[in-house]
């Protein structure tokens, strides 16, 4: 195919500049692009005469809360989870104790990103990276990717067979772009390599890295699951407003099951999220839940994540159900925002993703429209908006 396509064969040989300058040598620059294909099949490409292909629907923005933290997944994760952290108790204990993240959290990470490595990622890192470099709606970003893939090649980290990636060209038992790699990769079993792709301490203390470079705090929950009060506040559940977990019990927020919490943890900050809106659990989420926000930017990720962490010392579930049977598409949640914007509730990405800050402007909109508010987005709410309009 490279020979029928001889301008994706030209783009791929004017990154040698680039190459050479990260340090790849001409001999691996070479035997990594010989024949090399692209994948016109890929999401997120612009490709001459279609419109732009959009990614699959990631799960974590289109299931409701149910179906993607799923209970038979959870507790058959937790299972797992409990007999890995017995298989891999001192590199675990030994990885807690230099980078201050629990044992359980990054089970969940691994868990959540490859069900424990058993979870075959689909593609070879290479044409993904260079197929989004070429004609993806993030060239930009992927040509660095696709020289710092180069560099890990070239390094001897990973066999260019095992460099195994996703669809979006993350890669490892706990998915990395080679630029997370190249920021917070960790060497942790000593072989030389920081080899995320088949050592288990490797991959392990390299999402532990991640998250202590984005400002874990040891010794601090993600979240507390707690019972919102009839009076709350729905439109309140951003991360801009913060009270001292004391403050938000005193508004009649309850810890569930009657959980006692210390003096400490009351003064901490929190944000309050209710991912369903009035419906379903609420959370008071710390500054570690936001940390691994920044792993992954959904709010059911680190619910999932949280949660399965959770489980792996408590059997017990969300003490509320959840509610939602379903989620709008994406086109409409986008027409919501697009909508919002217009009348001026709403100031963030026009993605199509329900997150926290589109629940909280479309409760401020029910206010002002004087509809219930429960910052959901329904389709009541959608023809209401399109009907305002």
């Amino acid at each position: 195919m490279a020979a029928a396509d001889p301008a994706f064969t030209r783009f791929i040989a004017s990154l040698w500049p680039e190459a050479q300058a990260a340090g790849v040598s001409r001999a691996t620059f070479d035997s990594a692009t010989r024949g090399l294909e692209p994948n016109y099949k890929l999401p997120d490409l612009v490709l001459p005469g279609r419109s732009p292909s959009s990614a699959p629907p990631q799960a974590e923005f289109v299931q409701v809360p149910a179906d993607y933290v799923k209970e038979a997944t959870i507790a058959r994760l937790a299972t797992e989870g409990q007999r890995l952290q017995q298989q891999y108790r001192p590199t675990l204990s030994a990885i807690e104790q230099r980078f201050g993240v629990p044992a359980t959290v990054i089970l969940a990470i691994w868990g959540r990103e490859t069900d424990y490595g058993r979870y075959t990622l689909p593609y070879n890192a290479l044409p993904v990276l260079a197929t989004q470099a070429y004609v993806g709606r993030r060239k930009d970003q992927f040509r660095n990717e696709f020289i710092l893939a180069l560099k890990i090649l070239d390094e001897g980290h990973v066999a260019l067979k095992d460099m195994r990636a996703s669809w979006a060209g993350a890669m490892g038992l706990t998915q990395f772009l080679p630029s997370e790699f190249y920021q917070h990769a960790v060497d942790f079993d000593g072989d030389g390599h920081r080899n995320i792709w088949t050592s288990v301490p490797d991959a392990l203390a390299s999402a532990a890295q991640q998250l202590k470079n984005k400002g874990w705090q040891p010794g601090l929950r993600w979240a507390y699951e707690v019972k919102a009060p009839p009076s709350a506040d729905c439109t309140l559940g951003v991360p801009e407003v913060t009270r001292p977990i004391g403050e938000w019990l005193k508004l009649g927020f309850v810890p569930v099951r009657g959980r006692q919490l210390s003096a400490a943890e009351k003064a901490e900050p929190a944000s309050l999220l209710q991912p369903e809106g009035i419906y379903g659990p609420a959370f008071l989420t710390t500054k570690n839940y936001f940390v691994i926000k920044e792993y992954n930017f959904s709010d059911l990720y680190v619910l999932f994540v949280g949660h399965l962490s959770d489980r792996m010392s408590d059997p017990q579930p969300f003490a509320t159900p959840w509610s939602a049977k379903t989620q709008l598409r994406t086109t409409d949640v986008e027409a919501m925002q697009r909508e919002l914007t217009r009348i001026g509730l709403y100031a963030d990405k026009l993605d199509g993703k329900a997150g926290m800050k589109t629940r909280a402007a479309l409760g401020a909109y029910q206010k002002k429209a004087g509809l219930k508010i429960d910052c959901w987005p329904s389709a009541e709410v959608l023809r209401a908006l399109n009907t305002a309009r």
